[in-house]
């Protein structure tokens, strides 16, 4: 009895870890590629809280865009994400995606102007150039990814430079400003290099924070802040004059 209880056990255990390899196995191969979560998507660790993986918001994606993570994927599993080199978010003015999330994981009221509905306030990533790969900036005129930006012109457009190289054409130079770049990635899957030369990752990745204490002078109001603060300077004469007369002054 002991003996076969023994095996049993051990049988038990081998298939246990023939099980963990294999799904470590499986995660190990998955999709590690960067993903991006929904329009009214809730910074990652309150959206990861918040979401119950109910897939609504899949369901009511009109272009297949949104997907539920897997085991293959790097998004938690069972919660929505897109990859826009496969298939872009485009937009849609009534956001159905956002309007049926029963928590507010994706959050509608981050997606409106004056109370209305505004799919352009949406923050689901930010595009970077690679400008070691974009023709355009080889000199070859392209601006595919220009021409597919719904916010043409604000989130993305192009600088004209002369081209020094041949001195008889101009690159068209794409540009992203990330106060108004949406994230939809449609530039990305328009982009025509075999991988995409221009990406949309999550905007904690990219965006930076400058410090507090730095007024920008050329934007009305912004200098507000130093109306309390304390611009006199305080001089110690008899200390400014022993420093003055020391043998140490250099």
């Amino acid at each position: 009895m002991q003996r076969r209880e023994a095996l049993k056990k051990g049988f038990k255990i081998a298939s246990l870890l023939l099980c963990g390899g294999f799904i470590w196995s499986v995660g190990a191969k998955g999709d590690s590629k960067v993903f991006l979560r929904p329009p009214g998507a809730l910074k990652e660790q309150n959206f990861i809280s918040k979401c119950i993986k109910c897939g609504l918001c899949v369901k009511a994606c009109p272009y297949n865009t949104l997907k539920l993570a897997s085991i293959n994927h790097s998004a938690a599993i069972g919660t929505p994400f897109f990859m826009p080199r496969n298939i872009p978010c485009y937009m849609c003015e009534d956001i159905p995606c956002a309007e049926i999330c029963p928590t507010g994981a994706l959050d509608i009221n981050l997606l409106k102007t004056n109370g209305k509905l505004d799919i352009k306030k949406s923050k689901m990533g930010v595009a970077i150039v690679d400008d070691k790969t974009c023709v355009a900036y080889w000199g070859i005129q392209c601006d595919i990814c220009y021409r597919a930006c719904p916010v043409m012109d604000k989130a993305l457009f192009l600088d004209y430079k002369h081209n020094e190289r041949t001195s008889k054409h101009a690159f068209l130079l794409p540009v992203i400003d990330s106060t108004y770049c949406t994230g939809c990635g449609k530039c990305e899957r328009a982009c025509i290099t075999k991988k995409a030369s221009i990406s949309v990752i999550p905007r904690e990745f990219v965006i930076g924070k400058s410090n507090d204490n730095y007024v920008k002078g050329w934007i009305e109001g912004a200098d507000k802040k130093l109306k309390d603060a304390d611009t006199k300077i305080y001089l110690d004469k008899k200390e400014t004059l022993d420093y003055l007369n020391s043998e140490n002054l250099q």
